[in-house]
């Protein structure tokens, strides 16, 4: 069964998974913040340091959140929590989500491997398979990958 191409360029991301990271972030942030402005007794200094941390608490939620795949015609960007790493599409030789995998991997022409957490089966199992289906139609149509066993 062939795999259908998605119009480039197509960015895959764990949706539901960056939906929830999102909204917690945002809640943890105005919890703290009106925190620190309703509680009676807090100077304008503890205010800002609480503030401040839930400006750092936001960030690294949002960080977590970051992760994503960019296919286009050029080529793969693999953006990660802190890394981002571009790719020409000869690059990837095979892409594997196998059962249990936390994301998806990509074996490299290097002989690496570098993990794609834009494709993650966690809460969403069915559209990461589809998903990591289609990174590897689109390496194959593009490239050299070959196919590993689910």
């Amino acid at each position: 069964m062939s795999t259908p191409l998605p119009e480039l360029p197509v960015t895959f991301r764990p949706t539901v998974t960056r939906a929830v990271l999102l909204s917690l972030g945002t809640a943890l942030f105005a919890v703290i913040v009106a925190g620190a402005w309703l509680t009676h007794g807090f100077s304008a200094g503890d205010r800002a340091t609480f503030t401040g941390a839930g400006i750092v608490v936001f960030a690294v939620i949002w960080m977590l959140a970051r992760p994503r795949i960019v296919a286009t015609e050029d080529g793969v960007t693999v953006v990660n929590l802190v890394t981002t790493r571009r790719l020409a599409w000869a690059q990837i030789i095979r892409v594997n989500l196998r059962a249990g995998d936390p994301w998806v991997r990509l074996d490299l022409s290097d002989g690496t491997t570098l993990p794609a957490m834009g494709i993650q089966p966690g809460i969403a199992k069915d559209r990461a398979v589809a998903d990591a289906r289609a990174l590897r139609a689109l390496a194959e149509a593009h490239g050299t990958a070959r196919s590993a066993t689910d």
